[in-house]
């Protein structure tokens, strides 16, 4: 599939575009063929057509930044259980908690894939236990979220209706349907400079382009299908370092992943009014950036001694040994303390922060980060309509005073 249209971001704050977007929504469930239904908790987005006025006694903009952070969370339960399933720890408590919350998740462990379990432990030999947990976490935010929508009266998020990806064909992968794609991904690993660099930050240096870790995870004139991070099938488990270069893409991407969550928690609090749910925000986030510290400190074992460099047999996908190839301090794998760098105005001295945090159009370049991802490929239109929809309606939220 190729690229997918983004819609722009729209003007916001006039009744036209207000009604615009009713109307879409209305529009949108029609063709799914709920419109003016009794829509019951397994419903896609429960009275979406209504949204607008449907916050309950939250704020507006507040229930808006949950309703995006509730599909931001399914979306990483969605892709965390397809690792779990593959690489994690398999016990029952995940299994478990995603049968409750997902129609059809089968209840008990998949027994994983020893090979893929095996290359991940190169990494760290913990690294199928920090997979339970982070899938664990995901599924607690998601579940608790739209629990806290619901009991203030508010519209819920539940994004069943696109569980329509395809499962990897590898043993211990649940055949069900996904929201996600690990299988075509092109994987942004700037972050590992971004957080190295003592001169540069995206909130000041919005047009700075920081370099990639591992540039041949973002290649697509190399990898136009984009890579693998699990196993497609069986075939995927050998020869050795064909899997260990699937286990490397993984480590990169977790940390892709969770330096997106531990942004988007700080840049959207910024805009809630209710100091409770500004709580919620101010304590969920930190989570996620412990799930980054986490792999950020792995995804650099898999560019140091011993596993690098490393050269996949099958399609030449290439992971150097960082300390050498490029070497220097931007990319010393055993440093994953954020370095202190320009904060507010170059006026003020460094100071160590997670970044960014801007606030404006926080929602709707988290959105995008995730489809640039290939996260996404496969997914219908009306997929895309109803993310980059929650996401605006996110960004669009003020705190009143």
């Amino acid at each position: 599939m190729g690229k997918q249209h983004l819609p722009a971001i729209r003007e916001s704050n006039t009744e036209d575009i207000a009604l615009q977007r009713v109307a879409k929504r209305r529009s949108f469930l029609k063709g799914i063929g709920i419109a003016g239904a009794a829509l019951s908790a397994g419903t896609l987005l429960s009275t979406i057509a209504r949204a607008e006025e449907n916050s309950g006694s939250l704020p507006r903009g507040d229930a808006s930044i949950l309703r995006f952070l509730a599909a931001a969370e399914i979306i990483e339960s969605d892709l965390w259980l397809q690792y779990a399933e593959l690489g994690g720890n398999q016990d029952a408590e995940v299994p478990k908690l995603a049968h409750k919350l997902i129609p059809g998740y089968p209840a008990a462990p998949t027994a994983g894939s020893p090979a893929y379990i095996n290359a991940l432990s190169q990494l760290d030999e913990d690294m199928s236990q920090y997979i339970q947990d982070n899938t664990d976490d995901e599924l607690t935010h998601h579940q608790f979220i739209n629990a806290y929508l619901a009991s203030k009266g508010a519209d819920t998020v539940n994004l069943d209706h696109f569980r329509v990806l395809p499962s990897s064909k590898a043993t211990g992968a649940n055949q069900i349907g996904r929201i996600t794609n690990l299988m075509n991904l092109s994987v942004d690993t700037s972050w590992y400079t971004r957080y190295r660099s003592d001169s540069r930050n995206p909130d000041l240096d919005p047009g700075f382009t920081f370099a990639q870790a591992v540039s041949d995870l973002t290649n697509k004139t190399k990898f136009p299908e984009g890579l693998p991070a699990i196993p497609r099938s069986d075939n995927d488990l050998t020869p050795n370092d064909h899997i260990q270069a699937i286990a490397n893409t993984a480590g990169f991407h977790f940390g892709t992943i969770e330096q997106g969550g531990t942004s988007l928690y700080p840049s959207l609090a910024q805009r809630v009014t209710s100091v409770e749910v500004l709580r919620i925000l101010l304590s969920i986030g930190p989570t996620e950036t412990a799930h980054f510290q986490t792999w950020h400190d792995k995804a650099g074992n898999a560019v140091a001694d011993p596993l690098a460099p490393l050269t996949d047999p099958t399609n030449g996908l290439f992971f150097p040994n960082l300390n050498v190839d490029p070497g220097g301090e931007e990319f010393q794998t055993n440093l994953i303390m954020p370095e202190p760098c320009p904060f507010l105005s170059r006026k003020f001295p460094n100071c160590s922060i997670i970044r960014p945090t801007q606030t404006r159009g926080a929602a709707m370049a988290a959105a995008k980060a995730l489809t640039a991802d290939g996260l996404f490929i496969g997914q219908s239109k009306q997929f895309f309509e109803l993310l980059f929809d929650l996401a605006e309606d996110a960004d669009e939220a003020r705190r009143e005073i």
